[in-house]
């Protein structure tokens, strides 16, 4: 037998089952809307807790859509139905102008009004190239089918 005694096997037991309760609650934890900018033809969603993978992250967005249409009004669409959100990590909250490469909105008052840039997830839904979402490992576009198809980035 692996384990020698009881003790040692409620040990490797207890540990286990520790990491498997830490990996489920950080896998469900929800995602949390700090705020939205709006910009030339753009939303910025500053997020956290956002889903770490690709399916993950555009099944929240199918899944949220409508709640996000509803309470923030995003995406605002041209007359065309062209528009583009961009979920930003908020990470370590607004910062500074301090002559890094930072994201600064311009709907609030400096110095501290800009973030640090991590985007998470880049829609865009353009009148002649329809709905595409770039995420970390490509970029998935969605036929008039429903489909989608993924590319990697070159």
């Amino acid at each position: 037998m692996m384990f020698k005694n009881k003790k040692k096997l409620f040990i490797f037991l207890l540990v286990g089952c520790t990491l498997l309760v830490y990996a489920i609650r950080i896998y469900l934890r929800p995602v949390e809307i700090v705020a939205v900018h709006e910009g030339k033809g753009f939303s910025s969603v500053l997020v956290k807790n956002f889903p770490s993978t690709d399916k993950g992250k555009i099944s929240w967005w199918i899944r949220n859509k409508d709640a996000l249409k509803e309470k923030y009004d995003i995406p605002k669409a041209d007359s065309d139905g062209s528009f583009t959100v961009t979920f930003w990590d908020f990470g370590d909250g607004y910062k500074d102008t301090d002559g890094n490469d930072r994201l600064c909105f311009e709907d609030m008052q400096p110095p501290v009004n800009c973030i640090d840039k991590k985007s998470l997830m880049f829609i865009k839904n353009g009148k002649n190239t329809g709905m595409a979402f770039w995420v970390d490992d490509g970029i998935y576009r969605v036929k008039e089918s429903g489909e989608m198809v993924k590319t990697k980035y070159k």
